[in-house]
Formats: C-alpha cells, sequence, structure tokens
C-alpha cells in the first residue's frame, strides 16, 4: 500500500501550540482489568489463530448514524492488516444511551460494554465496538477516544465543528473518515501502547501517536484543528511505520504486553 506525499499543513504554528487533548481519556492506560486496554486485543485481531472472524459494532443514536464511506473505508482498512479468513462484518445499531451531558472516558467505557451485542472474544469471533453518542467530550477538542481493548467513541458534533471554513475543506465527511480508522489504530496498538516499535516513528510530544503527516496515526488527526488543513488530502492509512510495527507483533521479532490473548 502506497504512502500519500505529505500534506501540507496550513497554519502549523497554531497546531503545534495547542496542548495535547489526547485520543485516550482519564487515565485509560493504566486500566487492566478484563475489558484491557487500547491494544490489548491487537494480537487477536491480527491473527487467525483463534478468531477468524471480526464484526466492528457501530451504536449510534438517533441523527447520529455514521457515513457510509468511514464503515467502509474502516473495513478496509482493518482487512489489510487483520488475518479474518471468516470476513469482517459491520454491525449498526442505532440506540438511545441515556446520557445527557458531555463524555468522559469512563461514561463511554460504561455505556459502550452496556450496549454491546456481545462479549470481544465470543466463540472465534472477535467484537470490536464504536459508539457515535449525541453529546461531546469533556474536552470540546476531541473528536474521538479509545477507552478500553474494544471500544472507542467518535463525537459527529466536534466532527463537524472541525470542518475547514474554506470551501468546506477538509469536509466532516472526510474527518470522520480519518478520525475513526486513527482511533481503531488505537485498538491495534499504535502507537507503542502495547510495544516498542525499533523505528522512532512515535511524536514525543503526544505519546501514542506517529510524528509523520502521512499516517492516519498523526497526532493531529483527533483535534478539532484540523479545520486548518484546507489544500491537500486527510491521511486515512497506516504508514509504512505503523505496517510494519503490525507486522513485527504478529510474526514475534516485536514483544507484545497488556493481551487479552495470546495466540
Amino acid at each position: 500500500m502506497g504512502v500519500r506525499k505529505s500534506i501540507p499543513l496550513m497554519l502549523a504554528l497554531l497546531m503545534m501550540t495547542m496542548s495535547f487533548a489526547g485520543c485516550f481519556g482519564g487515565n485509560v492506560l493504566a486500566v487492566k482489568d478484563n475489558r484491557g486496554i487500547p491494544g490489548g486485543l491487537t494480537l487477536a485481531c491480527l491473527s487467525a489463530d483463534k478468531y477468524t472472524s471480526m464484526v466492528v459494532e457501530i451504536d449510534y443514536e438517533s441523527g447520529y448514524m455514521p457515513e457510509q464511506s468511514s464503515v467502509d473505508l474502516l473495513k478496509t482498512r482493518l482487512g489489510e492488516v487483520c488475518d479474518k479468513p471468516g470476513g469482517i462484518n459491520v454491525l449498526l445499531t442505532e440506540t438511545n444511551f441515556e446520557h445527557s451531558g458531555s463524555w468522559t472516558a469512563d461514561d463511554v467505557r460504561e455505556k459502550g460494554w452496556m450496549h454491546k451485542s456481545n462479549q470481544p472474544q465470543t466463540g472465534s469471533t472477535l467484537y470490536w465496538q464504536a459508539i457515535f453518542p449525541s453529546t461531546g467530550y469533556e474536552n470540546n477538542d476531541v473528536l474521538g477516544v479509545a477507552v478500553d481493548a474494544s471500544t472507542v467513541a467518535i463525537f459527529k458534533d466536534a466532527v463537524e465543528e472541525a470542518e475547514g471554513p474554506f470551501f468546506s475543506r477538509p469536509s466532516a465527511e472526510e474527518i470522520e473518515n480519518s478520525v475513526l480508522v486513527h482511533e481503531f489504530g488505537h485498538l491495534l496498538g499504535l502507537v507503542n501502547l502495547v510495544y516498542k516499535s525499533p523505528v522512532d516513528h512515535e511524536d514525543k510530544d503526544h505519546p501514542g501517536h506517529s510524528n509523520n503527516e502521512d499516517s492516519v496515526m498523526y497526532w493531529a488527526i483527533e483535534s478539532v484543528n484540523l479545520r486548518n488543513f484546507i489544500t491537500g488530502e486527510l491521511p486515512d492509512e497506516f504508514d509504512n511505520d505503523d505496517l510494519n510495527d503490525l507486522s513485527g507483533m504478529l510474526s514475534g521479532e516485536i514483544p507484545v504486553t497488556d493481551q487479552l490473548w495470546l495466540p
């Protein structure tokens, strides 16, 4: 898979001065209960030894259904890296989360698990989940969060607010595409969440994210300041370093920690 040419960074100095909000709410990386941490089911996704099929469950509130392009892109990106001979299917369900006000990481975990159709590890099928709630995160700059080994949230209102002011470039749809893949990239353990890459591609100021503008794991993908990208294309692919990390974890060349399942 080719890597895009660098996307121009307009108003880059402004973006670099923003504080890091993080895709990880609260102290989520310290959570080690049976729900795991982001990256805790990386090997279960990459390998077909146990889990031969996968279901991506997307629960959304009325009026917050994800774009079809986002769903299709996510399925494609997961299919490029996860060995699932039984296929990867998407289950879309309109859901009332019965939640008012802004969301915290704990809220996402609680409501996500309350509405999961199946446990993440069910028979030979791996279940991952994205929720699309009707209100935003406690930090208004955050577009999405990964909160445990199988659960992410995408905040569509914030995504739409991040749409570019210049001829709507980038569009809310383009932003949602990138943010959704980005958050599932964290469920795959990227970058350095459950391993240490042999290549120095983690942004030192934004742990868990890439320093490469061409990677969907680039740190700025999570921020409303994406509206400052007014030309070029937002990245929606894993770059070569991301792909090599995933291959290394699968082959055993790169040690992996905090796994809920080991081959």
